[in-house]
Order: C-alpha cells, then sequence, then structure tokens
C-alpha cells in the first residue's frame, strides 16, 4: 500500500485510542486548545510549567484503553543558584479492563460528569476522585484531537476543490469569449449589436414560418397524439432510456454483454461484500468512533484498510487517491414495516422506487445473476441501476451500477448489500470516466422486532467524482452525510414505511383525520398526496434527463427552467408541461422555515396562487407519528367560495434530514368523491413545492463545548412551480410561458424572504 490515501468526507484517519498527555506537555506542548471546556480545579486553574518563572502543572497520563497508565504523582523542578535537584516521581497506575469500560459508558452519556459523579465512579471502580477527573479530562482531549484532525481533511478537501475551480476560471478567462448564437467575440460591441440584430430579424421570419407549420399540422397529428403515438420531446422517467455519460445504456455496459468470468467474479465480490457489511454494521471502536458533539460513527479509514483492503484492490487505486472523494456513514434505527415486507421491497426495483421518492429518479434490474432456491429471494444476487439524487438541480445527480445480494442470515434477520464491480472489456471499472460513483460494500442488516416492526442498521459506503460546479453554499450537505449518507436513506425509509402503516391502520385517533370519515378515504387522500409529492420530486433533483437551462429574466436569481411533454398520464394534464426551480440559503432553521409554511394564517404572504386570500383547513389526514407529516386540504374563508372553487391540497413530508411540501389546487367538486373514498389516480394534478434540507454546516464534526451554540443553523430552499403551458403535446415552450414560470418561483422565494425577515440576506 501506498503511503498516500484517497481525500476523505465522513471519516477520518484517527490515531491509536490511548493518548498520553504528560511526554506532550513536558515538550511544552499547550496544555488546553481555546473551545474545551475548562472545569475548577481541572485543565484551566493550573498553568504549564514555565522553566523561567518556576511554576509547575499538574498532568495525568492516564489513557483509555486496558493496561494504560496513569500517574497521579508530581514531577517537580527546582532551580537554586544554578543547582538543580529533581524529586523523586511516584509510580504509576494501570486502570483495569473493567475500570475502563465503567468510565468509557458514562462518557458516553456525560462527557463532563460534576463532582458527586467524580465521588460516585471513584467509590465504585476504587479509583481516587483526582484520578477519575484526569481520566475524562484526557478523554475529552483525545477526542477533540481526533474531531480537529478530522475537520482539518474536510478544510483541505475544499482548499483542493477551490484551487481547482480557481484554476479552471483563469484558464477560461484566457481564451476569447464568443457569443453562442452568432460567434462574434464579446469584445467588439458594435459587431455584436449588429449581428444581434441581424439574428433577431432571422428569427421572427422562422418563427411565423413554423408556426404555420404547427398549425398545419396539428390538425393531421391531433388524433395520433391523443393516442400516444407521439412520443415526449424529453426522455421520460423510466428506466429503459436511462444514458451513462458515453451514451451506451448501462444493460449494453453491464448486462447483456456479461461473461461467464464476469458472473463469477460478481459472486466472488457479493460475497466479500457480505462478510464486510457484518462488520461494518456491528463493530465499534477502533474501526467506528463516535462523536461527541454530533453523536454519529465516523469511520477510521486507517482501520478499515487494515481489516478490509485487499493488495490488488491497492493497485489499481495507486492513480485515483487524488481524484476520488469517499464518504462513509452507518445509522440505525426502527421501521414500522416487518423484515419479510422490507426485504421483497428492495428485491423489487419498483417497490424500492416507492419506498425512496425522494432520493432515487430512476432505478432499473439489468440482470439476474444467481436465483434464489425460494420465494424469499434467499441468495439472490442481481445487477441494478440507480440514480439517486438530492432535492436540488444544484447537486448533481449519482448515477450507480452495482449487485446487490440479498441473504438470510437468521430466522429472522438478514442482510441486503450492494458493491459495484469491475467489468471485463466493457469499460465499466472505477479508471473509466464512464464511472462517477463507485459503491464498496454497503446496505443495511434487517433484525425483525415485536409487533411487525424491524431494526435496520445501514452503511452507505462510496466514492466519487466530485464535480467542481457545486456550488460552495451546497458543498457541506454533501461532506456532511445528508445528501446520499446512510442517515438520509434511514430517514426516508422510515418515513415512507410510517406512511404505508398509517394507509391501512384503523385504528387512527379522531384528531388525526378530520374532514374524512372512512378508512377508504384516507387511503385515496393518502394516494393522491403521495402521487404529487413524488411529482415533485422528480422534477426538482439535478438529473440530465431534465435538461435545464438558465432563465434569461435578469434579476430573478438563478432561476432553471425545463419542459416535458405527457400524452398518456391520466393523473397530470395532457399537454406541454413548463417548469421552474430556484434554490438559495436563508438564515433561518428547518424546523422554523417549515412550521412557517404550515401556518395556515400565514399562507397568504408566500402563496402566490391565493393572491392575498385567506384560506382554512377543512380536512386534515395524519400518516406518521410525527403529526407534521400530514395530508391537508385547504378551503377559502369567503362564503361563497367555501361550497366550490378551488382547494388547495397539500402534502406535507419530514424527517431529520430534508422536509417536503408539495401543493397543487384542485376543483372542490372533483376533491368530494376522493375524502369519499373514490380512486384518486384519474384526478389530473400539477403539484408545485418547496422542499427544505438543513445546510449541514451543524452536522460536522467541531471542538467539544458544553453547549452547542443555537441560531447558527441554516436551511438550503428549493421552490419548484409547474404550469401547463400548453395543452397540445406538439407546443413548444414560449418565452411568455418562461417568463411566467420564471416569476412564480422568484415571487414564491422573495415572499419567504421578506415574510421571515431575511429578504437582504
Amino acid at each position: 500500500m501506498g503511503s498516500s490515501r484517497p481525500r476523505t468526507k465522513d471519516f477520518f484517519a484517527a490515531p491509536t485510542l490511548s493518548l498520553s498527555l504528560a511526554g506532550a506537555f513536558g515538550r511544552n506542548a499547550p496544555a488546553a486548545t481555546s473551545g474545551d471546556e475548562v472545569e475548577k480545579g481541572d485543565e484551566g486553574d493550573r498553568g504549564i510549567r514555565d522553566e523561567h518563572l518556576g511554576k509547575e502543572v499538574e498532568i495525568s497520563s492516564e489513557n483509555t484503553g486496558p493496561g494504560s497508565q496513569s500517574g497521579d504523582g508530581e514531577e517537580e523542578d527546582r532551580y537554586d543558584g544554578g543547582s538543580r535537584k529533581k524529586r523523586s516521581r511516584k509510580s504509576y497506575h494501570r486502570h483495569t479492563a473493567e475500570q475502563v469500560r465503567v468510565m468509557e459508558g458514562v462518557f458516553k452519556e456525560s462527557p463532563h460528569p460534576d463532582e458527586k459523579q467524580r465521588q460516585q465512579l471513584s467509590k465504585q471502580l476504587g479509583l481516587s476522585p483526582r484520578q477519575v477527573k484526569f481520566w475524562f479530562q484526557n478523554r475529552r482531549t483525545q477526542i477533540k484531537a481526533i474531531q480537529e484532525r478530522h475537520e482539518n481533511s474536510l478544510l483541505k478537501s475544499e482548499l483542493e476543490n477551490l484551487h481547482k475551480e480557481n484554476r479552471a476560471m483563469r484558464e477560461q478567462t484566457k481564451r476569447p469569449l464568443h457569443c453562442a448564437n452568432c460567434g462574434v467575440a464579446a469584445g467588439s460591441s458594435g459587431d455584436f449589436d449588429a449581428a444581434a440584430s441581424n439574428k433577431e430579424q432571422q428569427l421572427h421570419l422562422e418563427n411565423a414560418r413554423l408556426r404555420a407549420e404547427v398549425e398545419k399540422l396539428q390538425g393531421k397529428l391531433g388524433k395520433a397524439a391523443a393516442n400516444g403515438a407521439i412520443s415526449p420531446a424529453s426522455p421520460p422517467f423510466c428506466a429503459g432510456t436511462i444514458q451513462t455519460k458515453d451514451n451506451r445504456s448501462p444493460l449494453e455496459v453491464y448486462g447483456g454483454g456479461l461473461t461467464g468470468r464476469d458472473k463469477k467474479s460478481i459472486l466472488e465480490l457479493v460475497g466479500r461484500a457480505l462478510e464486510e457489511l457484518k462488520t461494518m454494521s456491528s463493530s465499534g471502536e477502533p474501526l467506528w468512533v463516535r462523536s461527541v458533539e454530533t453523536g454519529r460513527d465516523i469511520l477510521n479509514y486507517d482501520e478499515y484498510v487494515r481489516l478490509f483492503r485487499r493488495d490488488d484492490d491497492d493497485a489499481g487505486d495507486q492513480d485515483l487517491r487524488g481524484a476520488w472523494s469517499v464518504e462513509a456513514s452507518r445509522e440505525g434505527g426502527v421501521v414500522y414495516l416487518d423484515t419479510m415486507q422490507l426485504v421483497h421491497a428492495f428485491m423489487d426495483v419498483n417497490q424500492w422506487k416507492e419506498l425512496f421518492p425522494s432520493m432515487i429518479t430512476k432505478a432499473s434490474t439489468l440482470d439476474v445473476i444467481r436465483s434464489g432456491e425460494s420465494d424469499d429471494h434467499d441468495g439472490v444476487v442481481q445487477l441494478m441501476f440507480a440514480e439517486v439524487q438530492t432535492l436540488t438541480p444544484m447537486v448533481p445527480t449519482r448515477e450507480l451500477c452495482f449487485a446487490r445480494y440479498c441473504k438470510k442470515l437468521a430466522p429472522e434477520k438478514w442482510a441486503i448489500v450492494d458493491a459495484s464491480f469491475d467489468k471485463a472489456g466493457g469499460g465499466a471499472d472505477a479508471s473509466s470516466p464512464v464511472i462517477t460513483s463507485w459503491k464498496n460494500a454497503s446496505g443495511c442488516i434487517i433484525e425483525e422486532q415485536t409487533n411487525g416492526h424491524s431494526r435496520v442498521t445501514w452503511v452507505e459506503h462510496a466514492k466519487h467524482r466530485e464535480p467542481a460546479a457545486v456550488p460552495s453554499a451546497f458543498r457541506a450537505v454533501t461532506a456532511s452525510g445528508l445528501a446520499f449518507g446512510a442517515r438520509r436513506w434511514l430517514a426516508t425509509l422510515r418515513l415512507q414505511c410510517e406512511r404505508m402503516v398509517f394507509s391501512v391502520a384503523t385504528n387512527v385517533p379522531t384528531r388525526d383525520s378530520n374532514g374524512v370519515s372512512t378508512l377508504a378515504g384516507r387511503r385515496s387522500v393518502l394516494k393522491l398526496a403521495h402521487r404529487m409529492t413524488s411529482s415533485i420530486c422528480r422534477v426538482i433533483g439535478g438529473s440530465r434527463d431534465l435538461a435545464w437551462s438558465r432563465a434569461p429574466r435578469a434579476g430573478a436569481g438563478d432561476v432553471r427552467l425545463t419542459s416535458r411533454r405527457n400524452a398518456d398520464d391520466p393523473g397530470e394534464p395532457q399537454g406541454l408541461i413548463a417548469c421552474a426551480v430556484l434554490s438559495a440559503w436563508l438564515p433561518v432553521s428547518p424546523t422554523a422555515l417549515l412550521d412557517f409554511l404550515k401556518d395556515e394564517s400565514r399562507r397568504p404572504e408566500w402563496d402566490v396562487t391565493l393572491h392575498g386570500r385567506s384560506v382554512r383547513s377543512r380536512v386534515s389526514v395524519a400518516k406518521g407519528k410525527d403529526r407534521g407529516n400530514c395530508v391537508t386540504a385547504y378551503a377559502p374563508t369567503s362564503a361563497e367560495e367555501q361550497s366550490g372553487g378551488v382547494w388547495i391540497v397539500q402534502d406535507v413530508c419530514t424527517n431529520s434530514c430534508e422536509s417536503i411540501v408539495a401543493y397543487a389546487p384542485v376543483d372542490a367538486a372533483v376533491l368530494q368523491p376522493v375524502i369519499s373514498g373514490h380512486d384518486s389516480s384519474g384526478v389530473p394534478v400539477l403539484p408545485c413545492g418547496v422542499a427544505i434540507m438543513p445546510d449541514g454546516l451543524e452536522s460536522r464534526p467541531a471542538v467539544i463545548m458544553s453547549r452547542k451554540e443555537d441560531g447558527a443553523a441554516g436551511s438550503l430552499v428549493t421552490v419548484a412551480f409547474q404550469v401547463l403551458a400548453s395543452s397540445s403535446t406538439m407546443a413548444a415552450l414560449s418565452p411568455e410561458t418562461a417568463e411566467t414560470v420564471t416569476s412564480l418561483v422568484s415571487c414564491t422565494l422573495r415572499d419567504i424572504r421578506k415574510a421571515l425577515g431575511c429578504q437582504d440576506r
């Protein structure tokens, strides 16, 4: 193995867990750094020895591991007329493994025990209170040093990205700039104006001619378009047309061309990946180190390499270490779905997409490498493709090809493991420019619990070639694991499992189901709301299929525009649909922002579709134990519009990593049958929405403090609008429609800023 290591984000090269401070302080190292809480009589009541002034310091060299040495003796130097006398040093004391275990358990709950707790520990363990005090002091110093090293690694990675971006911009400024339409150099303003005027006249004539031809063809092709014979201009959201970055489909790269040697290598790979996942999901220190500040696990990459890296793996990575960014995270929790339902959902690509609507934009099963011997999927290995997104077009999606292995570990314990692989002769290996994302052994361990619940331990370990075009405000989200890490995967899974359970539950309290009297009505309303949220998630991300372009309107912000055509989906209006998205950072916590958007009394302050009219809730259906996750139907408060008119249906989905507020106008006459229990799949809706993510800064490991700073968190907000530009699938997006949808998103974000008092930020 080489001496250099890949750039890391959510892991670090942790030092050995034993830490001896006596030697460091003896070499005039600083006694304490800023940010470490100083207790009375602890780190701050004595200074480090100054040889010129003759001052002394008492320092414990107690370590955290079993068998480590700690001393409560002192070494005191005295100077008397140039002669030096050294007082004899007391013998060191070794903590037993049981003493270290007990103190580690207390440390996880309270890194700063008070005097009473230290006295209790000293009696329980047979140590002096001073020894207990120094053990906790040294343990805090050790954790702080580890976290500062990780912080430095993140900052170094950020600095490298900024250097690359700076070099690229410098190279671009050296090149002569030309107009993309006419080719005239930007410096010659007179020629540019003349060419632009000439070009404008030509476009007016061309548009008039094309408009006449379109009107002529619409009469002939209208019937064919209604029958679905005309395909959409932009690629549909189906896995069959997914293209990799060299315009080859994943099926061509990975699927049909697999040889016997490829399949044998895949089976060997998933076997190793399963063992790695089992170790990664169950191990503690030194492989994973718990962050005191965030409470989350951070991977010790040196220990990972020692345990899992093979010699042939290193040979292939030597030239990649400067190009890849590695992310590793682990999260555990209980979800409201039994083990076998989860296993079937993970192995069925359509159900898997339904479980993660905000994360997976496209997915497909490319090939089945090995079939199971029974219907429970035990031993099944299949080749899969997925495109994973975060809720903004500012962060590119990640396209992943991987082998998925399902294995029954015990009667009520299963493993789902994913791992990317090198395909012989197909160009599908980590060194290929086609591949920008690569999965190391990742997945989840699922264990059956009582009452139909399951405990899921999720491990996400991948590497990516990060593009330099990601704005700096969004880099912390990916670095902290909020965008693509295990925490978001598990939070999304838990939210969707709650929705599925609440849609069929018969014991939902009346207060959580206002305005809907039947179980069929609640199911129908929840189905409509889920379709709305899924629709807004499909058009809010950075998928290349959306073909985003910047809005030409000046002063509207960085609005992204795209369009798509719907010819055969009854759940949306037929015709050309225009989409606009705008992302920004707001100095408001995600919780406060979501509470503002859910407050019906303040809705007229930001919802531009209401035109200042007030509304009140007529229907409210909960879909999770967090009452913030609910579906609400708002009706106008005016007497003449309460029984009819247009209502606003809103679906709120929130978890620790993201929140989505999807809403759409629906005629009251169309909505009433849905509330009564009729099928809602044929109700056409075109939802708008607001997506909220934490800015990621509060999740980065920081110096240990007694409490976290309040008010430092911000939110990344993305506003999305969809409008029907034309009822004809053959129509083109007009400048007027582009201007309208651009104005809607920019005005909505402006009003939100104004209502929250941050319009100048």
